[in-house]
């Protein structure tokens, strides 16, 4: 315990708006709730997702203000954002309004979707190709940055055409939101230090390890200083005395969650299974691998969410 307990990272509580539907329960109220005592329990961040038709939830800049407006201190984020579903220049408003409303509290982790047929038709239902969407993720999220230092932008590419637009009210945060990039591989590790401001892994501690010298090598190549760069982590937890229960429930949530089996998905994400002691050695190793922040998913129930996080601040002394 004292090993992670005593070392600068951060940690993070995603509010359970997937899993909200997944149980049919969405009211919102009882997750604003459960984020506001998960910040004066001593998480430093509040979290959301995004899927519109893949995964379905709440939107996430309305849950984002509300959030905003039941929290303090607790910076407020997205893991993760999926811009290009969005026009930039309505996001940028949206962010910008956000980021007010919580005055400079708002980081945005983005990425590109997995190549899914759910995520395919995602695109398609809200009429965005979904081929070449890393080139239109990077023009889109430059658009933003101009809006939101106060530029008038004219901007034609390949995916966007504007013309002398121009942004109010800008936001809290000079220069607009951080951007985080999420993903684990060699492509997100490099768009991370070659163009934004954080990289959020979600694979292993291992993958981890070996991607962050990816990042840091792609971001000298470009000229830029990332030694103080987040790495916000991503992991799945459930926890229980009884090991056996802790994996059935994590193999009910992942098989739920994605449309494929769930050792595919655990193979790809960094997930936990098990007894709250053997829990803190297994994050020590992503402390080893360079978090500075972690964001943690919790399987089973939302409405058991309350009670992970108490177990997990008992586990960290945090």
């Amino acid at each position: 315990m004292g090993e992670v307990s005593s070392t600068n990272v951060s940690f993070g509580y995603l509010v359970p708006t997937r899993e909200a539907v997944m149980f049919d329960d969405v009211a919102v109220r009882p997750m604003l709730e459960r984020a506001a005592r998960a910040e004066q329990l001593g998480y430093e961040s509040i979290w959301v997702g995004d899927s519109i038709v893949a995964r379905p939830r709440h939107e996430p800049f309305a849950m984002l203000a509300a959030l905003a407006a039941r929290t303090t201190s607790s910076m407020l984020g997205t893991a993760v954002l999926l811009p290009v579903l969005r026009d930039p220049v309505v996001m940028a408003h949206q962010a910008a309004t956000v980021d007010q409303i919580s005055e400079g509290r708002l980081v945005l982790g983005v990425g590109i979707a997995t190549d899914t047929p759910t995520t395919h038709h995602e695109f398609s239902s809200v009429g965005v190709p979904f081929e070449r969407r890393v080139g239109r993720l990077n023009a889109h999220l430059e658009i933003c940055r101009r809006l939101w230092a106060g530029e008038t932008v004219s901007h034609q590419s390949d995916f966007y055409s504007l013309s002398d637009v121009r942004l109010q009210p800008l936001p809290f945060t000079t220069g607009g939101p951080p951007i985080w990039s999420a993903g684990s591989t060699t492509a997100s590790q490099r768009r991370a230090g070659e163009r934004y401001d954080g990289w959020m892994p979600i694979g292993s501690a291992d993958q981890q390890a070996a991607g962050l010298p990816e990042v840091r090598s792609a971001a000298q190549a470009a000229g830029r200083d990332v030694t103080n760069m987040p790495v916000a982590s991503y992991v799945t937890v459930v926890l229980h005395e009884d090991v056996s229960i802790a994996d059935e429930e994590m193999n009910d949530f992942m098989a739920a969650y994605y449309p494929m089996p769930p050792e595919v998905s655990r193979a790809g994400q960094a997930n936990y299974a098990g007894t709250p002691e053997g829990f803190v050695p297994w994050l020590g190793r992503f402390i080893e691998s360079g978090s500075t922040h972690v964001i943690f998913r919790f399987a089973g129930r939302h409405d058991d969410h309350l009670e992970q996080c108490i177990d997990i601040c008992r586990s960290l002394n945090i």
